[in-house]
């Protein structure tokens, strides 16, 4: 039997969708028979075997050998993963399911602006009321750290699931550490997050099992494959074709025009065809182009403007699905690791 390579994806929960969508625009699309099934597969790679799991079990699961490469939350990863593990990131940021991980406290606590103001406050906890600070999260591990190394060390962690950001309101913790995506959550519930209190900015990414990865070379065809993809799809998103007529004496005269602007020198400059016109006993100097462009999607609306002001007719725009460079950046940084 040929090797076969095993992926784990978010099962249920906030990423589930949006990983779907995102390998479907990268072509990668999940067949799955029976949306009640916990196995799938990827037509595009038909070595892969797809499997749902939680976001916690995905690290879990890469840790242990038992799945080859997984999409999870960064932050899940930096929580759950210690230094002597087999699980490495192989692409920090697939840039979907964005949340940051943050403390938060009352909206009562109206002097606490800073990580210092509660390092003061944990040590008159102490010393007025002889306890602790009382933090709610789930994120045992990093709120450890992230206490530690801003002079808090008066603290109890209260492991919590569900609804943290009631905890205060309900008396059983003081502050919280949990994840806030828009920080609507936070308000409704009367927190504030303070001006140094981010442990974390998370969105996806991808592990995998560096010992597996290191021994099979079909997993390193299957995750090169997967990154270069991954990586033409991101920059892609950076970019618009633009597509324009424009009249002037010769191509190198009508190029020189387009390039007057930085917001149009695109990727690597203007291609141009001649359009042909009949004759019609016009100007024979003067000949129509079409000019092809990529333009970064920030200078989209700059470079319109400069190609009508050089005389530009019918610009039409494309969104830019790939971008493939000379190298996929993701993967060059896997092997360097693996050396």
């Amino acid at each position: 039997m040929s090797e076969r390579i095993t992926l784990a994806l978010p099962s249920k929960g906030a990423m589930a969708d949006p990983t779907f969508e995102f390998l479907k625009s990268c072509d990668l699309k999940v067949s799955q028979t029976n949306p009640r099934q916990y196995t799938a597969t990827l037509p595009s790679l038909p070595q892969v075997d797809v499997l749902f799991q939680r976001v916690n079990d995905i690290v879990y699961k890469i840790a242990d050998g038992t799945v080859d490469i997984g999409i999870t939350g960064l932050d899940v990863v930096h929580e759950l993963v210690g230094t002597e593990t087999d699980v490495v990131i192989l692409h920090e940021n697939l840039r979907y399911g964005r949340c940051q991980l943050v403390l938060a406290v009352p909206e009562t606590w109206l002097d606490v602006e800073c990580m210092a103001d509660i390092a003061d406050i944990a040590m008159e906890l102490r010393e007025t009321k002889h306890r602790n600070l009382r933090v709610a999260t789930k994120f045992t591990n990093l709120a450890r750290q992230f206490l530690h190394q801003h002079g808090v060390h008066h603290f109890t962690l209260v492991e919590a699931e569900g609804a943290i950001e009631a905890a205060p309101t309900l008396g059983y913790a003081d502050i919280i550490i949990d994840l806030s995506a828009t920080g609507t959550t936070l308000r409704e519930n009367h927190l504030k997050p303070l001006t140094d209190s981010v442990l974390l900015d998370s969105t996806a990414c991808m592990v995998g099992n560096l010992r597996k990865l290191k021994q099979s070379k079909v997993m390193q065809e299957t995750v090169q494959s997967m990154l270069e993809v991954f990586d033409a799809t991101l920059n892609g998103q950076n970019y618009y074709q633009l597509r324009t007529n424009i009249c002037g004496e010769s191509a190198e005269s009508v190029a020189q025009a387009v390039v007057a602007h930085p917001a149009t020198r695109g990727l690597q400059g203007p291609t141009l065809s001649p359009i042909y016109s009949p004759p019609n006993g016009s100007d024979s100097t003067m000949q129509w182009f079409t000019v092809t462009l990529i333009v970064r999607s920030k200078d989209l609306m700059p470079a319109v403007s400069h190609l009508r002001a050089i005389g530009g007719a019918q610009t039409t725009v494309l969104p830019v699905r790939y971008v493939f460079m000379t190298q996929s950046p993701s993967y060059q940084r896997v092997m360097k690791m693996l050396k």
